[in-house]
């Protein structure tokens, strides 16, 4: 319910703040006074979309915060899901900027505008003349029959297994289409396969080949200059090694003389270990080259069908042949692999529909069990409403669809009058006649769910005496169960609140602004005679307002 709502420079509300109760409150003020006003500040606050010219002040912003005790709407998981702090008491704020841009806020978090709308959803439902055109809709209708038919468990089952069954079926179509690319591609990736694994790739490979290709094919080469170097080396008189040699041992005389001297001497003698090592190396190097044609031709021909595969495939390394030799592994998946699991998500679709099916049966079960029970309820609420003759006939018409709800769809027929044939209740049923209907409705299911607050926009227009106060009655009664607000310009609905605010102009230095107030029992009295008799209150007018709230 909502606890309490401050408005600042929206309209012609400059300030304002005001707490409500549970229970049945109504609203009243003349014509133009500013109901609507109150209206747009809780839809802004609940979502709407916003522009500058709700502003009253362009220069300043306009805030509009509401107070809603939520602890009975199970609203946990939606806190949760849009990692919000969740509060037995939740503030939603909306502000609108001098510049046009507007902010939300839930418990002092920005949120955006479509999760304040899913959280305004479950708390505030306002009803203007317009709405009962939902009646219309096959979604309305459902809600109202599955309500009566406390079918909210089964149907939550039931879309649960049809999002799996979507799944299956999606998964199905994908399974199919592969295999009807396999079988198409089938013979031709094999081809391709066949030959990246017979080439037996290894990551790296081809630069091994390369080198050893170019050791091989320059053997003599190689060997004549592993021989120049190694004779320049170690021969006897003039090689670099004997030098070296002789270097060293002129150097470590003069070594002892001075620290310079020392330094030297050692770099030397590790320059005659390192090329020591290195003329050791080029001995074993010049042993090992030797001409080997059966060798060079292994190589030279692998590495032609590396060349090879990577011109037909347009790439330019073995690693990428790899990757496409994996991806045509994963392709050439077997038929008959693929057909196993076409065959295993079929079967499973099978099982799927037929718990659908009897989720569908028990759905369906459920609501035609229950139209007699609603059907007999609205009557009874529309009979001292002014509609004693009001018939209604639905019909739900099983199909092999599955939709949302089930495999139903519905058709809501309505008679007014005694003898009239039954007609589709959009195309029968009058605007009044709809407002009643809604009414009626409303009031049905709050026996059944737990409605969020609802707010009625004059839904008694068009209706007087005795049936205002029959429809007065039936909002009392709805407040039981849930907190209701109606705006209205009746005197007998008027009277059944537990709270009456007012909603009136006041003009201000030269400015004209809405203001609201929680009237006293006796500012009511006054109000209600007014709404009676005008402007000029009678004495009948104060004695009939008197009992109209008694």
């Amino acid at each position: 319910m909502i606890v309490s709502l401050s408005i600042e420079n929206f309209a012609l509300i400059e300030k304002l703040s005001v707490r409500f109760s549970d229970g049945f409150s109504v609203i009243t003020g003349e014509t133009g006074a500013g109901k609507s006003i109150l209206l747009g500040a809780l839809s802004l606050v609940l979502g709407k979309r916003a522009d500058l010219s709700s502003l009253k002040n362009k220069e300043e912003k306009c805030i509009i915060e509401a107070h809603f005790q939520v602890e009975n709407y199970n609203l946990q998981s939606f806190f949760e899901s849009n990692d919000l702090d969740y509060e037995e008491e939740t503030i939603l704020r909306r502000e609108i900027l001098p510049s046009g841009k507007s902010r939300a806020f839930i418990n002092d978090t920005p949120v955006n505008l479509n999760e304040l709308q899913e959280l305004g959803n479950y708390l505030i439902d306002i009803h203007s003349q317009h709405q009962t055109q939902e009646l219309s809709d096959d979604a309305m209708q459902f809600q109202i029959i599955d309500s009566v038919a406390s079918n909210w468990d089964v149907i939550a089952e039931y879309t649960s297994d049809l999002k799996e069954y979507k799944k299956l079926n999606s998964d199905l179509k994908i399974k199919k289409e592969l295999l009807l690319s396999v079988v198409k591609e089938q013979d031709y990736n094999a081809f391709l396969l066949d030959e990246l694994l017979l080439a037996n790739l290894k990551s790296g490979e081809q630069e091994e080949l390369e080198s050893q290709y170019e050791k091989l094919n320059n053997v003599e080469f190689i060997k004549e200059n592993l021989l120049k170097s190694l004779s320049i080396s170690n021969e006897e008189q003039f090689g670099v090694l004997q030098n070296l040699k002789e270097i060293k041992l002129f150097i470590q005389k003069i070594a002892p003389f001075s620290s310079e001297y020392y330094e030297l001497n050692e770099r030397i003698s590790s320059v005659l270990i390192e090329f020591d090592d290195i003329e050791k190396e080029l001995t074993r190097l010049s042993e090992s080259v030797f001409s080997n044609p059966d060798e060079l031709d292994k190589t030279n021909e692998k590495l032609q069908v590396i060349y090879s595969l990577q011109k037909k495939h347009q790439v330019k390394s073995v690693d990428e042949l790899i990757e496409i030799q994996n991806e045509l592994d994963a392709k050439v998946v077997s038929v008959a692999t693929l057909e196993s699991e076409i065959s295993t998500i079929e079967n499973q679709m099978v099982a799927s529909e037929k718990k659908l099916n009897d989720l569908a049966i028990t759905i369906h079960d459920n609501r035609i069990a229950a139209i007699p029970e609603l059907i007999n309820k609205l009557a009874l609420i529309l009979e001292p409403l002014g509609m004693a003759n009001a018939r209604f006939e639905i019909q739900l018409i099983s199909k092999d669809s599955y939709f949302v709800n089930g495999k139903d769809e519905i058709q809501f027929l309505f008679s007014a009058n005694k003898g009239s044939d039954f007609g589709l209740l959009k195309k029968v049923a009058s605007g009044g006649e709809m407002s009643r209907i809604m009414l009626a409705v409303k009031s049905v299911l709050s026996h059944y769910s737990k409605l969020p607050t609802i707010i009625f926009d004059e839904i008694d227009t068009g209706v007087s005496g005795e049936i205002a106060h029959k429809m007065g009655e039936i909002l009392k009664q709805m407040s039981v169960n849930m907190q209701v607000f109606a705006i209205t310009h009746l005197p007998q609905i008027a009277g059944k609140g537990k709270e009456h605010f007012k909603v009136y102009k006041v003009i201000e230095d030269d400015k004209t602004q809405s203001e609201l107030k929680l009237l006293t029992k006796d500012e009511r009295v006054i109000e209600i005679a007014q709404m009676l008799s005008g402007s000029t209150i009678s004495d009948s007018a104060l004695n009939h307002a008197k009992e109209l709230l008694n």
